[in-house]
């Protein structure tokens, strides 16, 4: 397994550094060459305010804990599968994170464009890697969990129901204001369009529309997002947890009255402490506690 510091990799992400106060460990997902490709040049990824763009080098940056409790947790920014939050929805929670004993992973994973099996490709491999790191991170093969926002939820979201072995399966999920379904009525018309094309079939829209996958199996899932957002329809949490409730899988959803789409880690999100509260009181009963 290849393993670079941030600081020799791209210019892009040397940028990422900033997100926390220790620079992270930057893994090249695939150092053989990837499985599949999403015909996206190597050279056209960029960044712009804070958004990365036309990523086909996947790379995993690590925090490890300084004091781990052996939980860790890799989020999967959003981005409309078109590009990476990858502050906010990403690098900028290292810290707090950190600070809980989580050793905290950011995965910077390929856009689809138009092909549908790229970015769950690199989901995979993102928890084999901390998995295959978890003596020298101080994880605990089975507390690994998967955390997205947005696009980025619809990823974890795919993960937590459709990993092939129980290698990649998430032990738990966390998701801010997912897109979860692929549906019609309640779908994020440009995260399809990216992931999917303009025209999917109505067996490809099932396959991918999430709160149709759950079973017994599907990890125990930690939901937030608000009332009013107006991006991603509030039904694919409420569709998802329905699902999660259903298949006899433990959950929890916090619906805040205000804030709209997009928040992240943002101190402007006037529930802020709010979410971060109550994921810590989760995360320490429902998954550091039963470890």
């Amino acid at each position: 397994m290849n393993r670079f510091f941030l600081s020799v990799l791209l210019p892009v992400c040397s940028a990422l550094m900033l997100g926390a106060a220790n620079p992270p460990v930057a893994v090249d997902l695939w150092p053989d060459g990837a499985p599949n490709d999403n015909g996206i040049l190597a050279d056209a990824e960029a960044e712009s305010n804070q958004f990365v763009t036309s990523v086909s080098k996947p790379v995993i940056y690590v925090y490890p804990a300084s004091e781990p409790n052996g939980t860790a947790i890799v989020m999967l920014p959003g981005g409309g599968y078109s590009g990476l939050a990858m502050y906010h929805e990403g690098t900028d929670m290292a810290d707090w994170l950190n600070s809980m004993g989580i050793t905290y992973a950011v995965l910077k994973y390929r856009m689809p464009n138009g092909h549908v099996d790229v970015p769950l490709s690199d989901a995979e491999q993102a928890m084999r890697i901390m998995r295959s790191h978890a003596a020298e991170w101080g994880v605990n093969p089975s507390s690994v969990g998967i955390m997205g926002a947005s696009a980025g939820g619809h990823l974890a979201t795919t993960l937590a129901t459709h990993y092939t072995s129980e290698e990649t399966r998430p032990d738990f999920q966390v998701l801010f204001y997912p897109v979860v379904s692929m549906r019609d009525d309640i779908t994020h018309q440009y995260s399809r369009a990216m992931l999917m094309g303009e025209n999917p079939t109505a067996e490809q829209i099932d396959g991918l529309s999430n709160e149709l996958q759950v079973n017994a199996r599907t990890p125990n899932a930690f939901i937030m997002l608000s009332a009013d957002d107006d991006a991603v329809p509030v039904a694919n949490s409420l569709r998802y947890f329905q699902a999660l409730t259903d298949a006899g899988v433990l959950s929890a959803m916090h619906v805040y009255p205000s804030g709209g789409h997009g928040w992240g880690y943002r101190d402007s999100f006037p529930y802020k402490s709010d979410w971060k509260s109550e994921l810590q009181d989760w995360l320490r009963r429902e998954v550091i506690g039963k470890k």
